[in-house]
């Protein structure tokens, strides 16, 4: 009994993912990042707001040009991960999408993509791959205790 209402509650939650993915990229307008903007983005994040200098102070050896980084962002801000505030020609820009909102799209997209939307292949391929400790287990398990006692 438990095991079926396990699988019935994993397709809920594929169906939920899957759709909240679709909407949030159909509404929000939320597109695929490069690595490039992703790292910039990163930084943006950290910082919480910031002009052009500011990203490239933060940004590891070898600095990207003044220019590259401009573009960059130019481009987030089209694709409406960032906002920005005008002082004369210079501008301070800040994140419009939450980290928190583009991991867990992120994490939805590895989910479906890598997993076919499995929590159980994807719990299956870190335990194999990531040689998780007893340790680590336990916890895992600790959590998961706590969220079934929760719902």
């Amino acid at each position: 009994m438990i095991s079926v209402g396990i699988q019935l509650l994993s397709l809920i939650l594929n169906c939920f993912f899957s759709f909240i993915t679709v909407f949030s990229v159909y509404i929000c307008g939320m597109e695929n990042l490069t690595p490039t903007e992703e790292r910039i983005m990163q930084v943006i994040w950290k910082l919480d707001r910031a002009f052009v200098k500011d990203i490239i102070e933060l940004m590891p050896e070898p600095k990207p040009p003044y220019n590259t980084v401009s573009s960059v962002v130019r481009l987030l801000e089209k694709k409406e991960f960032l906002g920005h505030k005008a002082y004369g020609k210079t501008y301070e820009y800040f994140p419009i999408i939450s980290i928190e909102e583009y991991s867990k799209r992120t994490f939805k997209t590895l989910l479906g993509d890598y997993f076919n939307g499995s929590f159980q292949s994807l719990v299956s391929f870190m335990v194999s791959e990531e040689n998780l400790s007893d340790k680590d287990l336990k916890e895992i398990g600790a959590i998961l205790k706590t969220g079934q006692q929760k719902s």
